[in-house]
């Protein structure tokens, strides 16, 4: 599973999505690297698209991936992957030797992309700072030296991959159809949870 998660990485270029304030800036990712430490760094927009606040983090250690979609950046704050969800009930996925829940395959290769990165780069509006849960867009900056220098979208690679999919509004339009793309790169393939006819019927 880890070799897949690396192997996909720049598999997809999209657009931002709809709530990010504006496209990322890889070179500023990258500059925000320390060496032996994992950074976390929270950017929070204001209605006018403008960065309102930012917040870092570091660690020795990789975050923990608490489900599907969340992860913990400290006791008290947790990010959730905006606008994606594992598929409902179990999943096969004889390429990746799973059997199992769709939630916990998905919380597997959340946590993958949480163990080796760089730098990992969140935004979000500021409304979300009052919230335990941070529903956020976030990018992984990994440097492996002489086989990958790359920033991708956690929420892009994990949808490309077939372990998330994309959620819908209550009005049943996609919540991110800046992934649409993504997630018809996973179906194409058979990746993930589209290796399972059972999810494809649901």
């Amino acid at each position: 599973m880890r070799r897949g998660i690396y192997a996909a990485l720049g598999i997809c270029v999209l657009a931002a999505p709809a709530f990010a304030a504006q496209p990322i800036n890889e070179d500023y990712v990258r500059s925000l690297a320390v060496s032996g430490k994992i950074v976390l760094v929270m950017e929070y927009y204001d209605g006018r698209g403008e960065v309102a606040e930012r917040k870092g983090y570091a660690t020795t250690n990789a975050f923990e991936a608490l489900s599907a979609t969340d992860f913990r950046v400290t006791d008290d704050t947790v990010v959730r992957l905006y606008g994606v969800e594992p598929c409902e009930g179990e999943m096969v996925s004889r390429r990746d030797g799973f059997i199992g829940r769709c939630r916990d395959y998905a919380q597997e290769q959340l946590q993958v992309m949480l163990n080796n990165p760089k730098v990992i780069f969140c935004r979000a509006f500021t409304s979300e700072q009052k919230s335990p849960v941070h529903n956020a867009t976030c990018y992984g900056y990994y440097y492996f030296p002489g086989s990958l220098d790359a920033v991708e979208m956690f929420e892009e690679q994990l949808v490309s991959l077939g372990a998330l999919r994309l959620s819908t509004e209550p009005d049943g339009t996609l919540a991110r159809p800046d992934l649409s793309k993504a997630e018809e790169v996973g179906k194409k393939a058979s990746f993930g949870m589209w290796a399972d006819p059972r999810v494809r019927g649901r």
